[in-house]
């Protein structure tokens, strides 16, 4: 009886002590009972999925699609926590937020995918989106979240989805902090990928301890890494992050305020549409600047991070430009300045012009062809014809990267013997100081295709 009394005193100060605790405790929820696979539906593809030791199995086979298996149950907010262990040899995922609809490509499973890459790619933690957008989160701006995976060994994932929020942790370190509203409510599924190497048949992926927390969710929830950055796809809508660090809107998705004509003292009275949160320069001839013209920003920037998303149309032709000086040229023709190309690689003639693709799309336009720096062994990562892209510029002291993405794709510096020797055998020699001028308004180009803006925002460094 002693013992009873002084073991329910110890529990009474813990709760007191510790109360936060107590309740995690009790508010998880098991979504595997470590013996069956009740409440669980394979859809997609026909991986076996078998449970061995208290962990859920899953093993490629060949000739296979993706395969899925889902929850029967749909979670909007909530904080989900398990532990995987990954074959070297193949990747995976776990769906959050995902769907499954006949009026979707016939039932594809579809959504957010928390990505499971032991590769020397190291995108363990990223953000996939699942036969949709692609990658929406790649671990490309951090070292120590790349290293967090622990290859052949059990890892530890958590993800928190809370709002349009979703940040992810694996091993206690994080790694994705993303910022999305295109789906606030779906299934949990664990993926087996389909093997499209021989090597990759009959791996496996295995997950044990799987629990999710689905009330008093900001009680639990982690402090985010400030060494991690914060993607946001909100449609001209700073995050409350982006607005401390610096961010503002260049364009407010429903005027032409703080933009004029590259060669005008006002914004064209045609040509530029602005309809839904979308800009948009209207098709006309194909012709550089030979319809409403180019546009720009009437403030200039030296030292920047712009970001914005751009879709185009078959065989379309633009750009982003800075350091831009429209007094430069007057005449027919685009204003001057350096630019990320935005192109239909695939479809307009431009793409095999200039020196081995430098004319092609997130390339400095005739100087530097764009390559996936992020990731060498990969191409280049551009989503397609009539889909979104971003597209992303850092200028900090005469050093430039193009991100295309969030994948880096071109990276000099304006300054060097390098940049010049490449203006020197470019169109732009004879512009003086092409490129080094300290300061330049930002452009987006009309070259007589239809291509549509939306997102943009800058911060000065």
């Amino acid at each position: 009886m002693r013992i009873l009394k002084i073991m329910l005193s110890f529990l009474i100060v813990v709760f007191l002590v510790f109360p936060q605790t107590l309740l995690a405790q009790e508010e998880w929820t098991p979504l595997f009972d470590g013996e069956t696979l009740n409440g669980w539906t394979q859809k997609g593809g026909d991986a076996p999925y078998t449970v061995e030791d208290g962990a859920i199995v899953g093993e490629t086979i060949p000739n296979n699609d993706n395969s899925f298996l889902t929850t029967d149950k749909t979670y909007g907010d909530f904080i989900l926590e398990f532990e995987v262990w990954v074959n070297p040899h193949i990747n995976s995922g776990v769906q959050i937020r995902s769907l499954s609809k006949e009026s979707y490509r016939d039932g594809r499973v579809h959504g957010y995918q928390v990505e499971l890459d032991p590769s020397d790619r190291a995108w363990t933690g990223g953000i996939y989106d699942e036969a949709r957008r692609g990658w929406l989160y790649p671990i490309t701006q951090s070292e120590k979240s790349q290293s967090a995976f622990r290859n052949g060994q059990w890892n530890k994932v958590r993800i928190e989805a809370i709002g349009s929020t979703i940040n992810t942790w694996v091993n206690g370190v994080q790694c994705a902090r993303l910022v999305d509203d295109m789906t606030a409510e779906g299934f949990i599924a664990l993926q087996v990928h389909f093997p499209w190497q021989d090597q990759m048949v009959g791996g496996k992926v295995k997950w044990r301890d799987i629990r999710i927390l689905t009330e008093n969710l900001e009680a639990h929830s982690t402090t985010p890494d400030p060494q991690v950055p914060e993607i946001s796809y909100l449609k001209n809508e700073l995050t409350e992050l982006e607005k401390r660090r610096g961010w503002r809107l260049l364009w407010d998705g429903k005027t032409s305020d703080g933009w004029r004509g590259a060669k005008l003292d006002h914004f064209p009275e045609s040509g530029w549409e602005i309809e839904d949160g979308v800009l948009t320069v209207q098709e006309t001839d194909g012709g550089e600047a030979t319809g409403p013209g180019d546009i720009i920003t009437r403030n200039q920037f030296s030292d920047f991070e712009l970001e914005l998303e751009f879709k185009i149309t078959e065989g379309a032709n633009s750009g982003i430009k800075y350091f831009v000086d429209p007094g430069l040229n007057q005449g027919p023709g685009s204003a001057i300045g350096t630019e990320f190309q935005i192109l239909d690689d695939e479809n307009h003639p431009d793409a095999n012009q200039g020196v081995a693709g430098n004319r092609q799309v997130g390339s400095l336009y005739d100087l530097i062809a764009a390559e996936n720096l992020s990731a060498p062994s990969r191409s280049k990562p551009f989503n397609g014809v009539g889909r979104w892209n971003k597209a992303r510029i850092v200028s900090k002291d005469g050093h430039v990267e193009h991100w295309l993405n969030n994948q880096k794709v071109v990276e000099y510096d304006r300054f060097s013997q390098m940049f010049a020797a490449l203006v020197a055998y470019s169109k732009y020699e004879k512009w003086e100081g092409f490129g080094r001028w300290p300061q330049g308004h930002l452009l987006l180009q009309d070259h007589g295709n239809e291509v549509s803006f939306r997102s943009i925002k800058v911060r000065e460094l």
